[in-house]
């Protein structure tokens, strides 16, 4: 069914990995100390967006004075000692085996570079990948075509040659301004 692309590009968050519940779990950790709520509901539209973004907007949500960027990086640090735990590969991840060694693949993330090698590493699934291309990896994020468009350069693909595979809307828009094809894996 992909066989006709060059290129194939995964987000990691909801697309390669369960990790979507964690991240909520997280947050509410974070902003407990803070006398500040996560509403999954109203977040769902920044899914794909930085960490830093998402504070950004909940900080903003409470009226708060907060340094979205420590609040993120609090978060991020509960995350990860979490994620390690209980972070388990979706099914997706047999597309990825079934095309290894055949297509290049990368993936592009809105979470750090750092976390998303780690997860990987720690799930095995690193040596798949040509590449892997972080939020702090690019200037502007999705729905900004930045990320993608760095997966395809390291791939040495062209950008109407690869296909993304995505969860979020943030991520889908930034694949279309890419100038890719783009699989929506909520409905597969």
């Amino acid at each position: 069914m992909y066989e006709h692309y060059q290129g194939l590009i995964f987000d990691m968050d909801g697309t390669l990995l369960d990790t979507e519940p964690t991240h909520s779990l997280a947050w509410q950790h974070a902003l407990a100390k803070y006398g500040m709520h996560y509403d999954s509901l109203s977040m769902t539209a920044l899914n794909g967006a930085p960490t830093w973004q998402i504070a950004e907007a909940i900080i903003r949500r409470h009226r708060s004075d907060l340094d979205p960027h420590i609040l993120a990086a609090e978060k991020a640090d509960i995350a990860e000692v979490m994620l390690l735990d209980t972070v388990k590969p979706l099914p997706l991840v047999d597309v990825v085996k079934t095309f290894y060694g055949r297509r290049p693949m990368s993936v592009g993330t809105g979470s750090t570079h750092a976390l998303a090698e780690r997860l990987l590493r720690h799930l095995g699934l690193r040596n798949y990948f040509v590449a892997v291309v972080g939020a702090d990896d690019v200037q502007y994020h999705k729905p900004f075509p930045d990320t993608f468009l760095r997966c395809a350069s390291l791939m040495q693909v062209p950008p109407e040659h690869c296909l993304v595979f995505e969860d979020a809307d943030f991520g889908i828009q930034a694949a279309g301004r890419a100038g890719m094809d783009v699989i929506d894996v909520r409905t597969l």
